[in-house]
């Protein structure tokens, strides 16, 4: 019967969560509910991941893609234990949708659950260099500037910050001068006395998960901080302010700073931004293709397939760059950590990418101690 089932679902497309549905359905007969509901679990953030690509179709998945989630997935700080079940389960996962005909018979084999050794040793290669990260600035502030793609990129790059940090951002976190300061003075967990030395430009990174549009921080209240700015990177924010933000409201009248068109609410969504992202990334945006390929012809030039590009990065790589270039800079983990919001240990692990002759140029002054 599920043979006869396969032919005929094969020959239609197929989205993530049906396939997932599919297959848990196809295991009760031999799984414990438990194990069901441990597996929908596991699954939920690759169902999750494949929405905000726009893989809306199974068969359109590649091992590129997998690659670029398991990378996600490590950027999120899990432990080797949840990893290795993630991406256990989304390899028996494949291996069913690879016998109905929804991937490529050789995908399931191309993914390799992570070990312990793995992962203790796991340095991304995907970091934007400072270099790279220098010359889309210029690229963009010459053919784009005051725009939201710049903005965007000014504050991951200068911050550090996290998609959805980005994404949580009112008007009223950013701080740029010191009549801006008074609306801290309001605040229950501000010091209004401390404000008399506070020197602006800065954001205000706040935890919002009950709003009408819900803007949570990956480590809730923990995550709340004030990040000081560069006085051109907050100039270039308020130029995009000034001239390009549509002003529209999320559904409780909060004023988000990146905002939208379209959609039901003002806010721009994940998914929009990881598009910007993967757009301002690529060389031929504003220069020649790498690649030999045509941008007029090339598949990573349309809408929503913008990360086939080879040498088009997603957020982390972004984050991961803006903190090596911080510790090459000569910034301690704690400090780096707290900018970033993450621990002093997982920025040594997982983020600390050095350039070796930078690094030794930044520990010059400890000589003279």
């Amino acid at each position: 019967m599920l043979a006869r089932e396969v032919i005929s679902m094969s020959e239609e497309p197929i989205a993530p969560d049906e396939a997932v549905d599919m297959w848990l359905d196809h295991q009760r007969s031999t799984r414990a509910d438990s194990t069901i509901q441990s597996y929908g679990y596991r699954l939920a953030p690759f169902v999750d991941w494949c929405e905000e690509e726009g893989i809306e179709d199974l068969a359109k998945l590649s091992s590129r893609d997998v690659f670029r989630f398991e990378s996600d997935r490590r950027a999120d700080d899990l432990t080797i234990a949840t990893l290795n079940n993630q991406i256990g389960t989304l390899k028996q996962f494949l291996s069913f949708a690879a016998r109905i005909e929804a991937v490529d018979d050789d995908l399931p084999q191309k993914i390799e659950v992570p070990t312990s050794e793995e992962f203790n040793a796991f340095v991304s290669e995907e970091k934007l260099s400072t270099s790279r990260a220098e010359q889309i600035r210029e690229d963009l502030d010459r053919y784009a500037r005051a725009s939201r793609r710049q903005a965007m990129f000014e504050l991951l790059w200068h911050t550090g910050c996290r998609v959805g940090g980005l994404r949580s951002l009112d008007l009223a976190d950013c701080y740029f001068d010191s009549e801006d300061l008074e609306r801290l003075r309001h605040q229950p967990d501000v010091d209004a006395a401390v404000l008399d030395s506070v020197e602006p430009p800065f954001l205000y990174f706040r935890h919002r998960p009950d709003a009408a549009v819900p803007t949570p921080l990956k480590n809730h209240e923990r995550s709340e901080r004030p990040v000081a700015l560069a006085d051109d990177v907050a100039a270039r924010v308020q130029e995009y302010i000034d001239v390009q933000r549509v002003d529209r409201p999320d559904g409780d009248d909060r004023r988000p700073l990146f905002t939208t068109e379209s959609g039901e609410h003002g806010r721009v969504s994940t998914s929009s931004v990881r598009r910007e992202v993967y757009i301002m990334t690529q060389p031929c945006r504003y220069g020649d293709c790498p690649h030999n390929r045509e941008p007029e012809t090339c598949e990573a030039t349309a809408h929503s397939y913008e990360a086939r590009c080879p040498s088009s990065r997603s957020p982390h790589p972004i984050r991961s760059g803006a903190i090596t270039r911080m510790r090459d800079n000569g910034w301690p983990p704690e400090a780096v950590g707290e900018r970033v919001d993450a621990t002093p240990e997982t920025i040594r692990l997982h983020y600390d990418m050095p350039d070796q002759i930078r690094r030794m140029q930044s520990r010059r002054d400890y000589l003279e101690a």
